[in-house]
């Protein structure tokens, strides 16, 4: 059965770490730990003075002064690991945790999660050719020498860089390494750690090449693991959960992200706020519990990506539209649709089409596969689609030789909507009120990503409110916007209530827009 040593790099929080360490090892399992010699030394000697009975604790025989993007972090785990590896003989494999770490599984689902495959743990994509560096230099992290800390010292850090740019002082990248990044949060089993450990003491010129590269924690593991290790025995993914805000800052997790947490397929999480002591009892509880199940949703990401981009009043700031096109046409005539309940729009859409033989195109600008002529490219994504909407549409009259067109658009999408009505043409809206059942708005969430089958209730329970209020705030909106020719169909009104709006809009005869209004199963879901 596997025994993990868990690498624990930290720098605060002595109580925490103490606590940790000790639910760690009570598992069965074994903690190495590097303190931050920046840190104040009774703390340090605290921690020590605790744990000194634990015969499952270790400690790095030194302890190094830790800056963000320097050298020092991969020696501080190098130490961590050295003093893991001789200390814990009977460890299968060598897990890197921080003191904000805490398990989200027990230990005996991560024991028997990693007795399933003989396999290292550990993000390692091609530096060079992969998306991993999203902003920041890149290159110039490898090619250059850096002496300096870009954070504390950022004049030095950027002169010394300019300088060796000025000279032409590249230098070269080990030729027989192919250089990988990723998160520094791996688990590697115990013969990959000990070839590393070997690999540091026979190679040192590969070495001294990554003491002076910019965050080597990003790329040293990575790549030595790449180097060393068959491809099929790697799997490249962290197990620890992890998410990042939209200003590259780490998600903090507090005591109601419990039942989130618990349900990804993850064995830790980071970061857990120093304030969340209910959570880390829950959690320190769970570690150590047996005959726990743990259903997988793993809607995390999308679910923080969908709450967080809604705002202070929940909403998001959507895509603007700054280029203009040539008029759709004075003489011409364009109806939008805008209903939440696409299928809804469709069936009356393709209802105008039969009764009145009006040209119409589905989500044309929100969905990507709807049925569009070929128009010489144009058409073929989305992206091309919205950047040339104007031209696109003309092209459209054009291809059916028509003055009037349906166009559906999701309500969501106002400016785009806007868009249009800033037009010569005449432009006419039609909304779609639908009712929305909790059942509904569920299957949307699972639709699209923000839940699993396997979603706790409680986190459904928070959601819900939040996609309803979404709802609502794009129907005020497009009230609010005082759009001439906006008329409204209610799936709450009758036949002959809709009939009327219905004729405006289509600008039919009302026997017409009747039979389009009485469709049984218009509203069906």
């Amino acid at each position: 059965m596997a025994k993990i040593a868990y690498i624990l790099l930290c720098h605060k929080d002595p109580d925490g770490i103490i606590a940790q360490a000790e639910r760690l090892t009570a598992a069965g399992d074994y903690v190495a730990i590097h303190f931050d010699a920046r840190a104040r030394k009774a703390d340090y000697d605290r921690i020590r003075s605790a744990l000194a009975p634990n015969r499952s604790v270790a400690f790095a025989r030194r302890r190094r002064k830790c800056g963000w993007g320097e050298w020092s972090l991969v020696d501080a785990t190098l130490l961590a690991v050295q003093a893991a590896v001789e200390a814990f003989p009977r460890a299968t494999h060598f897990y890197m945790l921080s003191g904000d770490c805490m398990p989200i599984k027990s230990a005996e689902y991560a024991h028997a999660f990693l007795d399933r495959d003989e396999v290292d743990y550990i993000e390692s994509f091609d530096f060079f050719t992969s998306d991993w560096i999203k902003t920041g230099i890149k290159g110039e992290r490898l090619i250059y020498r850096h002496w300096f800390n870009e954070r504390t010292q950022k004049w030095l850090f950027y002169a010394s860089m300019g300088m060796q740019q000025r000279f032409g002082l590249e230098r070269q990248i080990p030729e027989d390494l192919a250089i990988q990044i990723g998160s520094q949060w791996w688990c590697l089993r115990r013969r990959t750690v000990e070839w590393i450990l070997d690999f540091c003491r026979k190679r040192s010129d590969v070495m001294a090449f990554f003491r002076t590269t910019w965050i080597p924690d990003e790329t040293f593991f990575q790549t030595l693991v790449r180097h060393l290790v068959p491809q099929d025995e790697i799997r490249t993914r962290t197990l620890t959960f992890l998410m990042f805000t939209d200003y590259g800052m780490p998600v903090t997790f507090y005591n109601d992200h419990y039942n989130l947490l618990v349900s990804q397929d993850y064995l830790f999480a980071r970061k857990i706020s120093p304030d969340a002591r209910q959570l880390k009892q829950r959690l320190g509880d769970l570690y150590n519990s047996e005959g726990e199940v743990f259903p997988i949703s793993n809607e995390g990401r999308s679910l923080f990506k969908f709450l967080t981009g809604r705002g202070r009043i929940g909403r998001r700031f959507a895509p603007r539209f700054w280029e203009t096109e040539a008029s759709l046409g004075r003489e011409r005539t364009l109806l939008i649709v805008t209903c939440k309940k696409w299928h809804v729009a469709k069936r009356l859409v393709d209802k105008a089409r039969q009764v009145s033989g009006v040209a119409a195109v589905d989500y044309l600008f929100d969905e990507a596969a709807t049925a569009v002529p070929d128009l010489g490219g144009i058409q073929t994504t989305l992206e091309k689609r919205t950047r040339h909407r104007r031209a696109l549409v003309r092209m459209l009259f054009d291809y059916w030789n028509t003055d009037k067109l349906i166009l559906c658009i999701d309500p969501a999408n106002i400016e785009l909507i806007q868009d249009f009505y800033h037009d010569k043409s005449t432009v006419r809206l039609l909304e779609i009120e639908c009712d929305f059942s909790d059942d509904y708005l569920l299957g949307h969430a699972r639709r699209v990503g923000l839940a699993g089958d396997s979603t706790p209730v409680e986190t459904l329970e928070r959601l819900l409110p939040t996609i309803r209020y979404d709802v609502k705030f794009e129907s005020d909106r497009l009230r609010d916007a005082d759009f001439e020719n906006f008329h409204r169909l209610r799936q709450s009104a009758t036949v002959e209530e809709n009939t009327g709006p219905l004729a405006a809009f289509l600008g039919v005869p009302r026997d017409e827009a009747k039979r389009i209004a009485e469709t049984h199963y218009l509203f069906v879901d």
